[in-house]
């Protein structure tokens, strides 16, 4: 969950027209379509969303505990910012254990159906649900309350079995990826095929871990709350695989702040200008300086160390 009330404003990605957009609902009227992506040759940057994640964590970068039974911890402000991230989005999309908790991914209320109405939006999003494996549980409330089309992104090894039961309770079950999902395929199909021109993901760590290795994360909305968690098993923002260099770290900046009550609502946009520029070899990004002057200094020592040996 996340910050202050950006909602007002007009939203960067605006979406299309509402009619173009998510269709409302009742079950799929039969299995829901299955398709299969190819990774795009040569992916541009307006192929996909606009992404943005939400998280609420605590002081000390904890999404949950370590056992995972307590997930939800923000403050009431905290739970009406989520809705109003929600009213300015086409699609919500989280990961298979974020749906597993009793979530519906829904826009919340009437007041924020009214709010997204106000944006330019369908009264309803668009649900997406993440599921590497396919191994989703079919029988979620999620399934279960069919205001609005529910997707189901995963890779060829969820199998065919696993696929055609998603299929019966999703209106669409993308397959990108082999073994990890191609989010830059599948947001391009989101783009293309759904109309999907701002995207909320809203975890978890693991998810979120994919969409920022992918590079394909513009905003990071965080509320940190006044608690500490511990345990190193407990979840994290950005979990998952990783990345390896400070160099390939995504530098993002600080654009809004706000404290409420005991907690501080944040808004991070991610710093891609300079990106391009490391890239083209016009500038040195600081990150990368520090990290080349980091493994310098252990070579360096490296080789005294020889030598005195």
């Amino acid at each position: 969950m996340t910050p202050r009330r950006a909602a007002a404003k007009r939203p960067r990605g605006r979406p299309t027209a509402p009619s173009t957009r998510a269709r409302s609902a009742s079950a799929p009227a039969g299995p829901g379509t299955i398709t299969r992506l190819a990774p795009l040759k040569a992916p541009r940057r307006a192929a996909w969303p606009f992404v943005l994640v939400n998280m609420a964590m605590t002081a000390d970068g904890k999404i949950a505990t370590a056992n995972r039974r307590v997930h939800t911890f923000g403050s009431r402000r905290d739970l009406a910012h989520l809705y109003e991230l929600r009213a300015t989005a086409d699609a919500v999309m989280c990961g298979a254990r974020t749906a597993s908790a009793d979530a519906t991914l829904g826009p919340g209320g009437p007041k924020y159906r009214r709010l997204r109405l106000r944006n330019g939006l369908a009264e309803y999003n668009l649900r997406i649900v993440v599921s590497g494996a396919g191994s989703l549980d079919t029988g979620l409330p999620l399934f279960a309350r069919r205001f609005s089309p529910i997707l189901v992104l995963t890779t060829r090894r969820a199998g065919q079995r696993r696929v055609a039961r998603l299929a019966s309770v999703a209106d669409e079950v993308v397959v990108a990826g082999a073994r990890e999902v191609d989010f830059v395929a599948a947001l391009a199909h989101l783009r293309r095929r759904w109309g999907v021109r701002r995207l909320l993901c809203e975890g978890g760590g693991e998810l979120n871990d994919a969409l920022f290795r992918a590079d394909l994360v513009d905003e990071l909305h965080l509320t940190i709350c006044p608690f500490i968690f511990g345990g190193r098993q407990a979840p994290t923002v950005a979990d998952g695989r990783g990345l390896q260099r400070l160099a390939q770290a995504r530098q993002f900046r600080l654009v809004r702040r706000r404290r409420v009550g005991m907690e501080l609502f944040c808004v991070f946009a991610r710093v891609r200008e300079q990106t391009a520029r490391v890239r083209r070899g016009r500038a040195r990004s600081p990150l990368v300086a520090a990290d080349r002057a980091s493994r310098q200094r252990a070579k360096n020592g490296l080789t005294r160390r020889r030598a005195r040996g």
